[in-house]
């Protein structure tokens, strides 16, 4: 388990900066030092985005989990959705809008959709 490390998600975040440049996204800023570490931030509107790793925040697009110390695994994947629900609440209390965005939504094939919730959100 010690091997199995966060390595960020760089990769994701770039992915979303690409698609908000491709789209004529802007507005945003990124890692905006607010308690809660939105990935983005898009101040004018008030709208605090999430870019969540699938495995690691409970999605259950793959539906993939590890067969080694699965409890260990559940238990912090439950962490992170209750860490999460939290830092959403208080967003909203805040009289924000979150954006939860799912690693898995940034694949071409989802694309589209991706892009009409950004774009709903900001209107």
């Amino acid at each position: 388990m010690r091997k199995v490390k966060s390595k960020n998600n760089k990769s994701t975040e770039l992915r979303l900066i690409e698609i908000f440049k491709e789209n004529g996204i802007t507005g945003w800023k990124r890692n905006y030092p607010v308690k809660g570490h939105p990935d983005f931030v898009f101040l004018e509107h008030k709208i605090a985005v999430f870019v969540d790793g699938c495995f690691w925040h409970g999605h259950d697009c793959r539906n993939t989990r590890p067969a080694d110390h699965k409890e260990y695994w559940q238990k912090k994947r439950e962490r992170n959705i209750k860490h999460d629900q939290e830092v959403t609440a208080m967003f909203e209390a805040r009289g924000w809008t979150v954006l939860r965005i799912w690693e898995c939504e940034l694949k071409n094939k989802n694309e589209n959709a991706l892009i009409e919730r950004i774009q709903t959100i900001m209107r």
